[in-house]
C-alpha cells in the first residue's frame, strides 16, 4: 500500500460474507477497511446452518476451533406431513472434507460475534468503521473512492483503495453504483419466522424437520445455544397486523404440537423469499459478494454460506494479485466459478421448496431421490454432495468420471518428521501438486515445472503408511484415503488450488497458468 491509498481493499457492509472476505485478505498481509452502517450485530437469527465446506474455509482461516464451540452438529433432516407420514429423509454420513459432521446448526448472532472477534488479531491491517454509511463508490483506472457519512454526527469522509467489495446485502447500493441489475422474482407469500428459547427437550428436537403442507408448510430447526426456530407462511388474507403479540403467534406453534412448556418465544419477524441474481458481479475494480450478488430461498440452507464462499474465493485470489503473486487475469475467474455454484443452490432450494409445499409431483420427488447407475463417484444427494467447480481456473473434462473440479478429501496425514494432522494443516495455503506415491515434479518437463514454480507450487508425494518417506515434502496417507481417491479416477497426480479444488490432473497436462505468470517473488504491499 502506498501513501496514495488508505487501504488495499474496501468492503462495504460487515456481515458474515464481508468478515470472511476481510479475514481471507488480512491473513495474506493485505490492508482492509470495512464500513458498516449498524453498530451492533443484527439480533435475529437469519441463517440457521453451515456445512463441512464452510468449516473447511474456517479451518483455512484458523478459526474452525473457536467457531466449533458455538455451533452444534446436525444429525439428519426429514420431510414429514402433519399426520406424521415421512416423505423423505437425508441422513448425514461422515464428511470427507475434514473428519467433521456434514452439517451444523448455528445461532447466527452468536456465530457472527465469534467471526468478528477473530478479526481482532489483524487490527494492524483491518479497520472497521461502524456507524458509517457508504454514500458513494466511484472508480478510475488506479483505484476506488469510497464516500461515507457518520450516521451519528453526519461527518463526511472519503477513502481511497485499490479495489472494493460490495457485501452490503440484498438491498445493496454498491450493486446500483456499478450498474448491475438484480434479475429474478420475489414471491408474494409472506413468511413468519419464530425464534424461541428452549425450556425442555422434546422427541427428535435435533432433527431438522420440514412439515410439508400446501397451506402451512413449516421449517422446524434446532439452533445452537438452546435456541429453536420455526418458519411458516401466512395464508391468504393473513397479514403482519394479524400477529401483534405472542398470543396470536402461539396457535401456529400449537398446531404442530409445540407449547409453552417446550419453549419461550424470543422474537418473531416477517419476510418474503427471493430468487434473484445480479446480471454481473463485477465492474472494473469493484466486486459484489453474498446477498448483493444473489438471493435464494432458505430451503437448502445455503444463502449465507454461498456468500461466505464468494468472499473466500475472491479473497484468496485478490490477496495474491495485490501481493504480486498472481496476475490480475485471475480476478476474471471469480464470477465464472461462483455464479454456477450460486445458481445450483438456488435451483436446489426452489426444488426443495416445491416438496415442502407439496407442489412437487410424485415423479419429481422420485427423481430427487433417484440414484444414477454405473457411477465412478459414489452417489450422494445434491444437498450433501461434496462441492465441485463447473467452470473457471480448471482444465480438463468435468463430471462423474473426472477428478477435475472436485475438492480434495482431507484425511489425517503424517509428514517426514512425524507430525500428524489434517491434510490442509500440513499442505500450507498455496498451490500444491499431489502425487500417488510419486514425486509429481517427475511428471513435468522442465518448462512445465517452471510454470508451476512461478506459482510457488509445492510438490508432494503421498506415500502409503507402510513405506518410508523419501523427500522433505512427502506426506503419509494414514487413513488410506488420498491414494485410493486418486486411483478411482485413474490419475497419478493432481494440481490442488489454495481453496483445495483440483485444477487439473496428469491426464490433462498439469501446467495451467491463466496468463503470463509472475515469478515466485511477491511484491511488498
Amino acid at each position: 500500500m502506498s501513501k496514495d491509498f488508505d487501504a488495499d481493499v474496501a468492503i462495504v457492509g460487515y456481515g458474515p460474507s464481508a468478515v470472511i472476505g476481510a479475514l481471507t485478505l488480512a491473513r495474506q498481509g493485505v490492508s482492509v477497511v470495512a464500513f458498516e452502517r449498524d453498530r451492533d450485530i443484527y439480533p435475529r437469527a437469519r441463517a440457521v446452518t453451515i456445512n463441512d465446506w464452510t468449516m473447511r474455509i474456517f479451518q483455512s482461516l484458523g478459526i474452525d476451533e473457536r467457531i466449533g464451540k458455538v455451533i452444534d452438529p446436525q444429525r439428519m433432516l426429514r420431510w414429514v406431513t402433519y399426520d406424521g407420514r415421512e416423505v423423505m429423509r437425508v441422513e448425514h454420513p461422515p464428511s470427507a472434507l475434514g473428519g467433521r459432521p456434514r452439517f451444523y446448526n448455528i445461532y447466527q448472532p452468536t456465530m457472527e460475534a465469534e467471526l468478528r472477534a477473530a478479526t481482532e488479531e489483524y487490527a494492524d491491517r483491518l479497520t472497521v468503521h461502524y456507524g458509517a454509511e457508504v454514500t458513494g463508490v466511484d472508480q478510475d483506472e488506479t483505484g476506488v473512492t469510497i464516500a461515507t457519512t457518520d450516521v451519528a454526527t453526519g461527518q463526511a469522509r472519503t477513502f481511497r483503495t485499490r479495489y472494493a467489495i460490495g457485501a452490503d446485502g440484498g438491498s445493496s447500493r454498491t450493486r446500483d453504483w456499478i450498474g448491475a441489475t438484480l434479475e429474478g422474482d420475489t414471491a408474494d407469500t409472506l413468511w413468519i419466522v419464530i425464534d424461541c428459547s428452549v425450556r425442555r427437550w422434546w422427541p427428535d428436537r435435533d432433527v431438522l424437520t420440514f412439515w410439508t403442507d400446501r397451506l402451512r408448510p413449516v421449517v422446524d430447526i434446532a439452533l445452537s445455544g438452546g435456541h429453536h426456530r420455526w418458519e411458516m407462511p401466512l395464508t391468504h388474507g393473513e397479514t403482519e397486523a394479524d400477529f401483534p403479540t405472542d398470543a396470536q403467534v402461539w396457535p401456529l406453534l400449537e398446531a404442530i404440537g409445540v407449547t409453552g412448556e417446550d419453549v419461550d418465544i424470543h422474537r418473531y419477524a416477517f419476510y418474503r423469499h427471493h430468487v434473484r441474481m445480479a446480471d454481473t458481479w463485477r465492474n472494473g475494480r469493484v466486486f459484489l459478494a453474498g446477498d448483493a450478488a444473489h438471493l435464494m430461498p432458505p430451503w437448502a440452507g445455503a444463502g449465507m454460506q454461498t456468500g461466505m464462499r464468494d468472499a473466500h474465493n475472491l479473497g484468496w485470489k485478490l490477496g495474491r494479485v495485490l501481493r504480486g503473486a498472481l496476475p490480475e487475469a485471475w480476478l476474471d475467474t471469480y464470477e465464472a466459478e461462483r455464479r454456477p455454484n450460486a445458481a445450483f443452490y438456488t435451483d436446489l432450494a426452489v426444488g426443495l421448496g416445491r416438496v415442502i409445499r407439496q407442489e412437487a409431483t410424485a415423479e419429481e420427488v422420485e427423481a430427487m431421490n433417484a440414484v444414477p447407475e454405473n457411477l465412478v463417484t459414489p452417489y450422494e444427494p445434491p444437498l450433501i454432495a461434496p462441492p465441485t467447480l463447473a467452470a473457471g481456473w480448471i482444465r480438463g473434462e468435468t463430471g462423474d468420471a473426472s477428478i477435475v473440479g472436485r475438492m480434495v478429501p482431507q484425511p489425517i496425514v503424517g509428514d517426514t518428521v512425524g507430525r500428524i494432522a489434517r491434510l490442509d494443516d500440513l499442505l500450507g495455503d498455496g498451490f500444491v501438486l499431489l502425487g500417488d506415491d510419486i514425486d509429481p515434479a517427475a511428471l513435468l518437463t522442465p518448462d512445465e515445472k517452471a510454470e508451476w514454480d512461478a506459482l510457488c507450487a509445492r510438490y508432494v508425494a503421498v506415500r502409503p503408511r507402510n513405506a518410508h518417506t523419501r523427500g522433505e515434502d512427502d506426506l503419509v496417507d494414514l487413513d488410506d484415503i488420498l491414494r485410493p481417491w486418486l486411483r478411482r479416477y485413474g490419475v497419478r497426480a493432481v494440481a490442488v488450488r489454495p481453496d483445495r479444488f483440483v485444477a487439473t490432473d496428469d491426464c490433462t497436462v498439469l501446467p495451467l497458468p491463466p496468463s503470463e505468470p509472475p515469478l515466485c517473488q511477491e511484491t511488498p504491499l
